[in-house]
């Protein structure tokens, strides 16, 4: 059995291959599966249903976006949850086992208890090679046979391939997935031809989705309502509120109407004009068409734009993108008649990821690394410092996802250690890294023979050194777009190999 798997901010879908089909995995009859997470001060956890079931409950606490936290995280990057500390990864894993014990258990799909089960999965187009990592091995971790890993935007577009085939043409080959999710916005360009989907160019935003609606949402009502600040527990019910208040608003609807509760009385309910929630959320909306424009804008670096006649259409995918403002401003800017919204907007990622599973689909991806990736080191003998690019943004990646991609540059050490400070980012600008900007963990190599039985090679001084090795970095990119680096010294030929990760602060 195959299924796709799209780990959502909000919920997690599921669809499998079933003969040229690809059914959307239901839960005890509900078609996506919460991604929360619930713990009490005794120590016990609750994840997904579980979860949901006791939120409310008191001595309960929930992690809601658990999806978001992975942006800034590490390996060893510690959430604290009603009074007790957790590895994030721990959690991760947990909340994944529980959801390949219901996809066996609780749902549809018909797995058999000895079935195996190959998984795509997905991440933001933005997504750093650390948030990768991380996803890739709490799915292992936690029992899943990960054969792939796509951007989220690319799998939708797969979607968009099996189901709108038709409306591309000689003259219009371009699709732009327009991916605004619980916790991230995705847009990419996509080249179909035939049955080859070329990624140009993906651009994202990585804390810009439906949670943020819910904030601007919840502060207009918090305003409107004249509540002093609420605690931490009543402002999750007031967006969660909200939250379920904005799902449920459509083209027509003209008042917006909430239920408030504070100290546990429930108040007059909060009313407005519709207008005025789309006011509180048109910023959002503007950075998502602004990004638009740039991925329009010379995606191929050689200073030809994408004329829109080249165009098929604009797909709307993501639970956030049914928000009727957003087809508002699409259609204001680029027309009403190559707008399409995916009749399955919140599991247009899974189901593409199904698409690329069906050997028997034809469909073939071209993936692309979605981020510039470089490192620091000094210049002009240690007077400035400058950034060197390593692999840079948009370079094609493997077709077959098994080939890496694979990067080597050598040198002559000229100090006794080698300090590498890693940094991916969205763009740069004047060879400066800029846009969202990760910093990996600092690496340390020991060129001096005398220091490679040292452990911590951070509290070493580091000096100027004349007799240094030959150095071959090796920079092995996965087809999932997660790197590593081995470096080696000749010729005595000593090798460490790093994995690049961050050891984020407590969440």
């Amino acid at each position: 059995m195959r299924v796709g798997i799209d780990f959502g901010t909000t919920h997690t879908v599921a669809a499998i291959v079933d003969r040229g089909n690809y059914p959307v995995v239901a839960f005890d009859g509900v078609d996506a599966w919460p991604s929360l997470i619930a713990a009490n001060a005794a120590g016990d956890l609750r994840f997904g249903p579980d979860a949901a079931a006791v939120r409310h409950e008191p001595g309960w606490q929930k992690l809601r976006s658990v999806k978001r936290l992975l942006n800034d995280a590490g390996p060893r990057t510690q959430v604290t949850l009603a009074g007790r500390s957790y590895a994030l990864a721990d959690l991760l894993t947990g909340f994944l086992a529980q959801l390949r014990h219901d996809l066996y258990h609780r749902s549809n799909a018909g797995f058999g208890p000895d079935d195996p089960v190959e998984t795509a999965i997905s991440v933001p187009a933005n997504a750093t090679s650390a948030q990768r990592f991380l996803t890739l091995d709490a799915f292992a971790a936690a029992g899943f046979d990960v054969v792939a890993l796509l951007n989220e935007p690319s799998a939708a577009g797969l979607e968009y391939a099996h189901r709108y085939r038709s409306t591309i043409t000689a003259k219009r080959e371009y699709v732009l997935i327009y991916d605004l999710g619980g916790g991230t916005f995705d847009a990419s360009l996509l080249k179909m031809a035939g049955h080859v989907n070329e990624v140009v160019v993906s651009e994202g935003i990585q804390r810009l989705g439906g949670d943020d609606f819910d904030e601007a949402i919840a502060q207009l009502v918090l305003a409107g309502c004249e509540l002093p600040p609420l605690d931490s527990a009543g402002y999750e019910l007031l967006l969660e509120e909200c939250a379920a208040r904005k799902e449920a608003v459509g083209p027509q609807t003209r008042r917006f109407l909430a239920d408030v509760t504070f100290d546990g009385i429930e108040r007059a309910p909060f009313s407005c004009g519709i207008d005025d929630v789309y006011a509180a959320c048109a910023p959002l909306v503007a950075e998502t068409a602004g990004l638009l424009s740039r991925v329009l804008r010379d995606p191929a670096g050689d200073g030809r734009d994408v004329p829109w006649s080249e165009v098929a259409g604009i797909y709307v995918v993501g639970g956030a993108g049914s928000f009727p403002l957003v087809a508002r401003m699409l259609r204001s800017n680029f027309g009403d008649k190559r707008v399409k919204r995916s009749p399955h907007p919140f599991a247009a990622t899974a189901i593409g990821l199904a698409v690329f599973l069906d050997i028997n689909s034809g469909f073939v991806l071209s993936e692309r690394f979605s981020r510039h990736f470089g490192v620091f080191r000094e210049a002009r003998a240690g007077a400035d410092v400058v950034f060197d690019p390593i692999v840079p943004k948009d370079v094609p990646l493997p077709v077959d996802g098994h080939t890496p991609l694979v990067v080597s540059r050598t040198y002559r050490a000229a100090h006794n250690i080698g300090h590498f400070r890693f940094v991916e980012c969205s763009r740069l600008v004047d060879g400066r890294p800029d846009g969202d900007v990760t910093p990996y963990d600092p690496v340390f190599f020991p060129f001096d023979p005398a220091l490679h039985d040292r452990d911590n090679l951070g509290h070493q001084p580091i000096d100027r050194w004349s007799e240094g090795p030959d150095v071959e970095e090796r920079y092995v990119v996965a087809p999932g777009g997660a790197v590593e680096v081995t470096v080696t010294t000749q010729p005595a030929g000593f090798q460490r190999t790093f994995r690049l990760t961050r050891a984020a602060a407590r969440l």
